[in-house]
Formats: C-alpha cells, sequence, structure tokens
C-alpha cells in the first residue's frame, strides 16, 4: 500500500476552508451578538461648533486634528478662565483633544456625560419608542451617570452608536510608568463595566491591574488605562475575523498615545481582539512604547513578532484552557490574524498564565497572568515568571528594579 501524504498546500487549504466555514457560521447563527448602533451627530457637531469658533472674537481656534504638541501649545497660552470656557462650549471636542491638559478633559467629559445623560432620560419617557428603545436609554443614563460619579476621571467619551469611553486610574500627569488596557469584541459603553464578572470588563481590568502594579512598586507613581475608545467588533463573526475595526482603532489609539502628558515610558496591554489591534498600531506607536503584552491573542496580523517594526519588547501569554488556542492560526484573503504569538517560532517572550481561567481571566486578581502583566507595567522584568518553567522570556531584559522598588 502506498502511504497516503498530505501536501503543505492541501493542509493550507484545509485550513483556509475551516476558518472560512467557521466564520460563516459564526456571522449567521447566534453564535454572534449583536449590539444596536445609534446614530449620533453630537461628536460631529460639536467639532463643527469648534471650527467655527474663537475666543471672544478672536483669532479662530486650532484645527482640531492638529499635533497634540501644537494642540498643547494652544491651551497653554489660554488664561484658566478661558480653558474652562472652552470645556463648556465644546465639551466633546475639548473632551477627547489629544494635546489639551488632562484636567481639562476630565472637566469637559463630565459636562458632556451631564449632556448625555439628560438626553437619555428625555428618552426614557418617550412615548414614541418602543419598551426597547427606552429600556436601552435608561441603561445609557445609568451608565452616565455611574461615570459622573465623584473620583472618576474619563479621558475620552463619544456617546455615538455604541458609545466609546476611556478611564484614568491614577495620575497621569505624574505617573512615572503609564499602562493602557486594550480590550477586544464585544466592548462599548455598556460593557465598559460590570458587577458580575467585573475582572472581565476594561475598567475591572484596568482597576486589577492597577491595584497589582501598586502592590508590586508600592512607592512608584503609575497611571492606567481603560482604553474601549474604538468600535470593536459585535461578537464572533467574520467583523472579528477581519482588521476593518483594528485599522480603524489603530488610528485612535496612537493618537492618543502620542498626546500622553510627560514622558514616561508606557506599556502596552492588549486582550483578545485588542492584540489585533495593538499588532496593527504597533509600527506607528511612538517610541516611548516599551513593552506590548498581548494575552489570549487570535494573532497580530503578522508572521513574526519582527515584523510589528516596533523597538518594544513582546511578550505574549495564552491560559492552556483558552478556546482561542483552536483558532486556525494564519491570514488568508483578509480572513484570520496570522501566526501564533505564543508559538515560539513567532518571536514574542512567553509568559505564564496560570490560573488564568480562561479566555476571559487574565486580570484575575491572584493569577500568575495578572502579576507578569503588572510586574511589566512597572518595570519589574526581574521577576516575570515565564511558561514552560524557562527562563527564556527573561533574557536580555533589564533586572534592575523598577521605580518605586527598593
Amino acid at each position: 500500500m502506498i502511504p497516503f501524504r498530505t501536501s503543505p498546500q492541501l493542509l493550507v487549504w484545509r485550513a483556509t476552508l475551516a476558518l472560512a466555514v467557521v466564520f460563516m457560521m459564526l456571522a449567521t447563527t447566534g453564535w454572534t451578538a449583536l449590539r444596536t448602533h445609534r446614530d449620533s451627530t453630537a461628536m460631529q457637531s460639536s467639532l463643527s461648533e469648534w471650527e467655527h469658533g474663537s475666543i471672544r472674537g478672536g483669532p479662530r481656534l486650532p484645527d482640531p486634528k492638529a499635533s497634540p504638541a501644537e494642540l498643547s501649545r494652544f491651551f497653554s497660552s489660554l488664561t484658566p478662565r478661558e480653558r474652562r470656557d472652552l470645556a463648556h462650549r465644546y465639551p466633546l471636542a475639548v473632551g477627547n483633544m489629544n494635546g489639551a491638559p488632562t484636567p481639562l478633559r476630565y472637566r469637559a467629559n463630565r459636562i458632556a456625560l451631564e449632556q448625555a445623560r439628560d438626553v437619555e432620560r428625555e428618552r426614557v419617557h418617550d412615548s414614541r419608542l418602543s419598551t426597547a428603545g427606552q429600556q436601552d436609554a435608561r441603561r445609557r443614563m445609568q451608565r452616565y451617570e455611574a461615570l459622573m460619579h465623584p473620583g472618576r476621571h474619563i479621558l475620552a467619551f463619544d456617546p455615538g452608536g455604541s458609545g466609546r469611553v476611556a478611564e484614568v486610574f491614577g495620575d497621569l500627569d505624574r505617573a512615572q510608568r503609564i499602562s493602557v488596557v486594550v480590550p477586544g469584541v464585544d466592548t462599548d459603553l455598556l460593557t465598559f463595566e460590570r458587577t458580575s464578572r467585573e475582572y472581565t470588563a476594561p475598567v475591572g481590568m484596568a482597576k486589577a491591574l492597577y491595584a497589582a502594579e501598586r502592590q508590586a512598586a508600592p512607592t512608584a507613581r503609575t497611571a492606567v488605562i481603560a482604553w474601549a475608545d474604538y468600535t470593536s467588533p459585535d461578537g464572533l463573526g467574520v467583523d472579528a475575523a477581519t482588521a476593518m475595526r483594528a485599522e480603524d482603532g489603530a488610528v485612535r489609539l496612537n493618537a492618543l498615545l502620542r498626546g500622553l502628558p510627560g514622558r514616561a515610558p508606557v506599556s502596552m496591554f492588549c486582550h483578545s481582539y485588542g492584540s489585533v489591534l495593538c499588532g496593527v498600531a504597533a509600527p506607528g506607536m511612538p517610541g516611548r512604547v516599551s513593552d506590548i503584552a498581548v494575552a489570549a491573542s487570535p494573532g497580530m496580523r503578522v508572521a513574526k513578532a519582527a515584523h510589528l517594526r516596533t523597538s518594544a519588547r513582546l511578550w505574549a501569554m495564552r491560559d492552556a484552557s483558552d478556546w482561542v488556542q483552536d483558532v486556525p492560526y494564519l491570514e488568508v484573503g483578509g480572513l484570520g490574524h496570522g501566526a501564533d504569538p505564543v508559538s515560539p517560532a513567532f518571536g514574542a517572550r512567553v509568559l505564564s498564565a496560570h490560573d488564568a481561567q480562561g479566555h476571559s481571566g487574565y486580570f484575575q486578581p491572584g493569577t500568575d497572568s495578572l502579576r507578569n502583566l503588572a510586574d511589566i507595567g512597572v518595570g519589574a522584568f526581574g521577576a516575570v515568571t515565564c511558561a514552560r518553567d524557562e527562563d527564556a522570556c527573561r533574557t536580555g531584559v533589564p533586572d534592575a528594579a523598577p521605580a518605586g522598588r527598593a
């Protein structure tokens, strides 16, 4: 009998066919989560008003798309009263303007949240809406009220569509190290924070990371950003199998990174589809981004870490029980996200994710995964735990104590 041999081309064809079938099934069955997108021109209106505005009838305001450095110089030239006036007149524009002073963005977004809350409060009692529409309005109103609680620092907010938001934990202006959490699919205004399964939502992830960083380096000044300021894919359908949402989000993410205050090093923590976004954004990230850590990644749109064209160290982790390991790691015709970041051939520093509890448990307190992420965030690279009981992930990294650790 002649032994049957499967050619590499046939294996690729089979994998491609399987990938297409899986994503078509996800797109046409109840597995795909659907979200209601609401049309809103609030942001566009605020930006348009800014573009036609001026300070007390004087010079026109700068282009809102100008570089963060240029916008920073503009705001620095104003009096405190003039800055407050701009925040009140154009809250959505100022609240989302990279280069505007951080406290001014917090102030502007609180005003924008109040206005959005009032809109939804009226919709709750609008008899022209269906019961479902009124319930949606109530949920959004309650989310806005929660984001307005004293002590919360909203760095970005857009009520349009399914909603976008970013929140800061810690003192961003004085931070010695900054961490940015980039979440995956089904992230929007209503899923930004959860009371049950708290650490699967962006706020819970960021709060857990911030607490773990403070434990790892008690005297260090750290700040963590829960960044849900992009339109993520709806569920695990075809949208999640392409880079379209990641490409749009990468533009927004890099704009944020270029506008961060100070010169503190920045670490990226990218979960699930968020790692796709970080992979697309990596070549355009500013040099202050020192580390990119991906967890539960379906791929980063490249075959090897070196193809990301970044000077940042790349770290990767995946729990043994994570279903994402069964996703076909390839990219064909725009479907799929490329090679497996935890595979030896990819070239990332592979970290332990022991006790991560599946696809959504990487930020759960008490896990190796969260401890490793926190050590990266504070620069304690000598303390990280590598996968497979080896030290390879620490090769060539600084072993000096991080800021705030004796």
